[in-house]
């Protein structure tokens, strides 16, 4: 499958293409609000100052310099002359209007500045008037030539500054006007390029989202339909489109899954197949026409040797002999029905071999509810018996423990009987694990297989033996309680 790009960064891609375009409209639309806001605030703080003096300046002046002129005296000398008079210092407040109106002119319409010009030179010529009407209203007996002075020279330059300021504030509320308009040209130019580039954004936009979504969608359909087949049992289904990085890795991971599915449950079938192999040869192992014939003929014998009370107890062990090999189809029996399978198998042989068989069977009393693998014990103790005992050619002897030990069962079968070599041990040991016909080994092999097919490689059967000693077979199981089926 041919590696794409990453769906995450197609997806962080679409995330970029969603956000700048709000981030650059946001901050277009933030400079031209500050801007706007800058540029009202600005005319609105000349407007304000230019009409602070508009309202106040002429009234203040005139007032002061009439009663410069009505005391007779100058304007420091007044604060003395009409103490309980408003009044204020004429100088003071031309020098201050002189420097808000500078401070202006830098920053004023051209048009407006016109004005501030006017209102400059005024201001510098109803500075003089004041000192020349204070200078005069010192002297005594001008009285009305003060006042004359006072009407057609103070009066008339604060009449026309108040007149300019007045012209000043309208050429200024006529330049928010003009801004007005400008920021509502910009607006509609705005919001019609805002259109058009939010138009060609969604095109683009729902185009790549959509070829996303497409390459999320695809392989998730197939996926789903993958994992559909191998629920209904197709394991043989592999995903072969061409996907993102993500889903590339995925797909790979659900092929090679699917691939040891398949190839596991080939496995099994295949170990079960050989598990019903070995159970079906053991089954028919267990009914050797030989051992059936041999314990008929010694059932006929007893009988003609008026026997009865033999025949019938050597009829019986025969019966729960294959009523447990059989045991309705179960593979699990408990212990305790294992034991007495053996027991059956032993007490027909003792029968036949008396004189060179006795055995004893000692089982700790807690493990006879636990479950164990049918015939797992019995061909064992038939190699015992027939590899072991009857090759001593003398009297054996066939012991058999079972107990419970760190969660496992453990079972031994020791003989007094020939023993093996070294050679022929490690032979045999070796037959426990790989299969061959040719030796006499099938029963050990079968039971090996069957305990580690059915409970896991660390069970199964050890084999220790010495020459001239006998030979003891440990077998070991998992401690499982109760009947399984």
């Amino acid at each position: 499958m041919k590696k794409q790009q990453s769906l995450l960064k197609k997806l962080q891609m679409a995330n970029y293409l969603s956000t700048i375009p709000v981030i650059f409209f946001f901050l277009v639309m933030l400079f031209s609000l500050v801007t706007t806001t800058l540029s009202y605030d600005k005319i609105v703080r000349k407007i304000t100052e230019a009409n602070r003096y508009s309202v106040s300046f002429k009234g203040q002046i005139d007032n002061t310099m009439y009663l410069v002129v009505a005391n007779g005296c100058s304007v420091e000398n007044l604060k003395k002359k009409a103490p309980y008079e408003e009044k204020a210092n004429p100088y003071s407040l031309i020098q201050e209007t002189r420097d808000v109106f500078t401070d202006l002119d830098d920053i004023s319409t051209t048009e407006s500045r016109k004005h501030i010009k006017v209102i400059l030179q005024d201001l510098n010529n109803l500075e003089k008037v004041c000192l020349k009407v204070e200078e005069s209203a010192q002297e005594r007996g001008h009285y009305d030539e003060n006042m004359k002075l006072l009407d057609l020279n103070v009066y008339i330059l604060t009449d026309l500054i108040q007149e300019q300021i007045q012209e000043y504030i309208f050429y200024e509320a006529k330049g928010m006007e003009t801004l007005r308009k400008s920021l509502y040209g910009q607006t509609l130019r705005f919001v019609l390029l805002f259109l058009v580039v939010f138009l060609v954004y969604m095109s683009l936009t729902t185009r790549y989202n959509h070829n996303v979504l497409k390459s999320a969608q695809v392989p998730i359909t197939e996926l789903k339909g993958a994992a559909e087949a191998i629920g209904k049992g197709n394991f043989s289904v592999r995903l072969q489109g061409t996907y993102d990085e993500e889903f590339t890795v995925l797909a790979a991971s659900f092929n090679q899954m699917s691939q040891e599915i398949q190839s596991l449950i080939s496995t099994t079938k295949k170990e079960q197949e050989n598990l019903r192999s070995y159970e079906l040869r053991l089954y028919q192992a267990q009914i050797n026409p030989h051992f059936l014939y041999n314990t008929l003929d010694t059932i006929v014998a007893l009988v003609e040797s008026r026997m009865p009370k033999d025949a019938i107890r050597m009829i019986t062990y025969l019966s729960d002999f294959f009523r447990t090999t059989l045991s309705s189809g179960r593979d699990y029996i408990t212990v305790q029905e294992e034991k007495n399978h053996v027991e059956s198998y032993l007490e027909i042989q003792q029968m036949r071999y008396e004189d060179i068989l006795s055995y004893s069977i000692e089982f700790d009393e807690d493990i006879g509810n636990y479950s164990i693998l049918k015939l797992t014990l019995q061909p064992l103790v038939e190699n015992a018996l027939y590899h072991g005992i009857k090759e001593k050619r003398g009297k054996g002897h066939i012991q058999i423990t079972g107990q419970k030990q760190d969660g496992k069962l453990i079972f031994r079968i020791i003989d007094d009987g020939m023993g093996m070599e070294e050679e022929t041990l490690r032979k045999l040991q070796q037959s426990l694990h790989v299969k061959d016909d040719q030796t006499k080994s099938f029963g050990l092999y079968n039971v090996e297989q069957r305990i580690q097919l059915n409970y896991g490689p660390e069970y199964g059967v050890t084999i220790e033996s010495e020459i001239g000693k006998g030979t003891k077979a440990t077998i070991t199981i998992p401690a499982l309680f109760g009947k399984l089926s």
